[in-house]
């Protein structure tokens, strides 16, 4: 299911925003944290192979309420961090039975190619923000929106089947490339009052869920050969 941790522009707690930072050296912290925790996510899903389809579910619940105690966190930044990287183990978990899953239906190598389109891809929206200038951060809300109806079309199709899945992995794919935009153009513009813890999990978050949304298309399409 699609799934994101987006905080709003301004600080909801009170006080000066995060400070500014350049912007080369910003996208070089974000973008490492992020590596990081999509490494210590990879580790936990090779970990918990074979783990309970019940027990990742906990874990995206944990995680979940990880994502409140990382924004709730902002100010002391090494505990920020540390909730991050414990989110990402949790999300290596969560992943893990869908993984195992296609690895036994379809084998292992669609997991690498969705692994390797999706860092291509990620790269590719980076570069095209750098380049061109180009700035979607007006229409987040829209964007938010369609995330918001995306995960409702998610949790009603588990009980009643209206959306077929490549389609639906096609919307998540629609919806969070326009949001990996709007996250690097916030890295360009200097963060939009985000810690880069933040703007690390908003990065981390699209990069889960378009890999998630590469895996169903790709392994449907395999299985239908």
């Amino acid at each position: 299911m699609a799934f994101r941790f987006q905080q709003p522009q301004q600080n909801p707690y009170g006080g000066a925003l995060a400070p500014a930072i350049p912007t080369h050296s910003l996208l070089a912290q974000v973008l490492g944290m992020t590596a990081l925790g999509l490494c210590v996510t990879a580790l936990a899903a090779y970990v918990a192979q074979g783990v309970a389809p019940g027990l990742g579910l906990i874990a995206l619940i944990v995680g979940f309420i990880l994502l409140f105690a990382i924004n709730g966190t902002r100010a002391n930044a090494a505990l920020s961090l540390t909730l991050f990287y414990a989110f990402a183990f949790c999300e290596g978990i969560g992943i893990a039975p869908t993984i195992g899953r296609y690895i036994h239906t379809v084998g292992p190598s669609v997991v690498v190619s969705a692994a390797l389109t999706t860092g291509l891809g990620m790269f590719a929206l980076a570069a095209i923000v750098y380049a061109t200038g180009l700035d979607l951060r007006r229409f987040q809300g829209i964007f938010l929106i369609a995330l918001l109806g995306l995960v409702v079309f998610g949790i009603v199709s588990i009980f009643v089947r209206f959306v077929h899945p490549e389609i639906y992995a096609w919307l998540t794919l629609v919806i969070f490339t326009g949001l990996v935009l709007i996250d690097f153009a916030r890295i360009r513009a200097g963060g939009d009052g985000l810690t880069p813890v933040q703007m690390a999990v908003s990065i981390y978050l699209d990069v889960i869920n378009i890999f998630l949304a590469l895996l169903s298309i790709f392994g449907g399409r395999r299985s239908s050969d």
